[in-house]
């Protein structure tokens, strides 16, 4: 979805004048972040959104990415770069749950003493982020169709 669709979504239930009026904008600004830009022949105006990924683009940090998903009561995980092609289910599945079972190994040796530090905490948040990255990596890949089943040889 383009940025100025999301807008014109936002738009269907967040009123324009609101927005205008908070963030000290013209309504007519705001209404125009809802059209397609200029260079697609629309005349929208560059949007927030749009500077939002050219910041990301532009700085390759995705910690811009975390806090704006941060604000949205979300978190951020980054898309594998690499989907496993064609490789036994098995495996993969038992890399998941390997993932899962140091996850859970992290927890306990970090709460075996009652008390979780800060160092801990970071620890934990790593072992996390990882086993979410493993497991998104998974799910691309099946819906993508590598899980399927294997080809069979032409018949003759």
């Amino acid at each position: 979805m383009e940025s100025h669709e999301v807008m014109k979504e936002v738009l269907k239930r967040t009123s324009a004048k609101q927005i205008a009026a908070e963030l000290g904008l013209s309504l007519s600004l705001i209404y125009k972040w809802a059209e397609p830009p200029e260079d697609d022949s629309g005349s929208g105006a560059n949007n927030p959104l749009d500077r939002v990924g050219q910041l990301v683009r532009t700085t390759g940090d995705t910690r811009i990415a975390q806090w704006v998903s941060e604000r949205a009561g979300g978190f951020y995980i980054r898309n594998p770069q690499h989907l496993p092609r064609l490789k036994p289910l098995i495996p993969i599945t038992n890399d998941i749950v390997h993932e899962f079972a140091d996850m859970l190994s992290t927890i306990a040796t970090s709460s075996s003493d009652n008390v979780i530090t800060r160092d801990e905490a970071k620890t934990i948040r790593a072992r996390w982020e990882e086993l979410k990255s493993v497991t998104e990596g998974f799910v691309k890949a099946a819906e993508s169709g590598n899980f399927g089943p294997p080809n069979e040889p032409d018949k003759k």
